[in-house]
């Protein structure tokens, strides 16, 4: 288990970064199909898969607020980063973590207030509610568009870093190898 250096990742912030940017991109495919589904038997089958993925994103987003305050420092910036880019990417950064455990608070607060858990993961025969007469839906749906921004904008600077500046090497930092 390599830590970070002073010019790339290391091997536990690589693996948190990149499985949980699959999972949070499965979130949301799985979060907009499930609130346009029609069907409540396919809206339920959705969020059997919804809701436990979204505990594993929230338990990842735990461990590596953790992970970088206890136990490893952050590389330095990219050498020629002016310092607003810099601010940019913390600025992105402290979004992400605050719209993913909002979303995780949200998604709570809709399964408690709606008493939903019982009728999708199987345990009652209740009809599934309508989570739209729930308060914790509005910033749900919300934030589901706030983390989409945050992430083409995030992939656009990694883009931009890769193809545009090349000198930098950013995206080799966030990847596995010396």
């Amino acid at each position: 288990m390599r830590k970070s250096r002073a010019d790339r990742y290391g091997t536990v912030a690589v693996s948190i970064h990149w499985l949980s940017a699959i999972l949070i991109l499965a979130l949301l495919g799985s979060g907009f199909r499930a609130a346009n589904a029609m069907d409540a038997a396919v809206k339920a089958d959705l969020l059997r898969f919804h809701i436990p993925v979204a505990i594993v994103v929230l338990l990842l987003t735990a461990f590596r607020i953790v992970w970088w305050w206890r136990f490893d420092l952050r590389p330095l910036p990219a050498q020629g980063s002016p310092a607003w880019q810099e601010r940019i990417a913390r600025l992105v950064h402290v979004a992400f973590y605050i719209v993913i455990l909002g979303m995780a608070a949200s998604g709570i607060g809709m399964m408690v207030l709606s008493g939903a858990a019982p009728v999708i993961f199987g345990q009652s025969s209740a009809t599934l509610p309508n989570f739209t007469d729930y308060p914790p839906r509005a910033p749900h749906g919300f934030g589901a568009l706030l983390l989409v921004a945050l992430l083409v904008f995030h992939a656009g600077a990694a883009l931009y870093h890769q193809f545009i500046r090349r000198s930098d090497g950013l995206l080799r930092r966030m990847w596995y190898g010396a």
